[in-house]
């Protein structure tokens, strides 16, 4: 995986930061890590992993491929940074000392923010499973639900049960809701787990189960179970009323969610 604290392109044997004879030779300007990530992560909100590829990324920043290997080593390096670009998307509430604000609050923002930047990018969840080791930015997500979650007052034992408890429910229903938006952005067949059928690739990874197909959202197989979605001659819709009934159910389990984590802490 990449560092994601290293600073300016890999170096080369010359030891100042260059290749080939002359400094800086072969380097575009204005190019660097970061544009390359921003570019990444537009063209995975467009084709997904299986459609991505380091010259179809070069050829959307009118560069050559080998420039891109000036900034990253290899083509999972740039995927995990893509992956952990959009994990700083999510705002996160204050670190106040754990003092300020109301712990159930901070919960619903932490899971809504959550949800939406799974919706925005479908492909997260493959990505995810091809992973598993967590960026600074979505560790830095994993602490403030951590660290909300143990304001609640649940014992120390409880706090790592019910933080993932949050994280899974969110990304199952975020995974989920994700495909039935976009149904072509595709996942990267060398993430995907033929046995699992009807389970989005990496999912199994989270113990997180969600159908991939927008033809499931009236059989029962993904959350909010959305009956009715298919129109009557066969073609799939996916409308306000759907999204509506989304909204509602996540909110919903959410709420069941947080009354558990009460239910369970200790009232001092």
């Amino acid at each position: 995986m990449a560092r994601a604290d290293r600073e300016g392109p890999r170096t080369g044997g010359t030891g100042d930061g260059t290749r080939g004879s002359g400094r800086g030779a072969g380097r575009p300007a204005g190019l660097d890590r970061e544009r390359i990530t921003a570019a990444a992560v537009r063209l995975l909100d467009a084709v997904g992993p299986a459609g991505f590829s380091m010259r179809r990324l070069a050829a959307e920043l009118d560069v050559t491929a080998m420039s891109v290997y000036w900034y990253v080593d290899t083509k999972d390096d740039l995927l995990a940074l893509a992956l952990d670009a959009v994990h700083g998307e999510p705002r996160l509430p204050a670190d106040d000392g754990d003092t300020e604000g109301d712990w159930r609050d901070q919960l619903r923002l932490l899971a809504r923010e959550n949800r939406a930047m799974l919706v925005r990018h479908p492909w997260l969840p493959g990505l995810i499973g091809a992973h598993p080791a967590p960026g600074p930015h979505a560790r830095a997500f994993s602490r403030a639900v951590r660290r909300v979650v143990r304001r609640a007052g649940l014992p120390e034992r409880g706090v790592s049960g019910a933080t993932t408890a949050v994280l899974r429910f969110v990304h199952g229903y975020g995974a989920f809701e994700g495909r039935v938006r976009a149904p072509d952005i595709e996942a990267d067949p060398a993430t995907d787990h033929p046995a699992d059928v009807g389970v989005t690739p990496g999912a199994c990874l989270r113990g997180a189960p969600v159908a991939t197909s927008v033809r499931d959202r009236g059989t029962g197989n993904g959350p909010g179970d959305v009956a009715g979605a298919d129109g009557t001659d066969g073609t799939d819709v996916f409308d306000g009323t759907d999204a509506d009934r989304l909204d509602r159910d996540f909110e919903y389990a959410l709420d069941l969610l947080i009354a558990g984590i009460e239910a369970l802490a200790d009232p001092a």
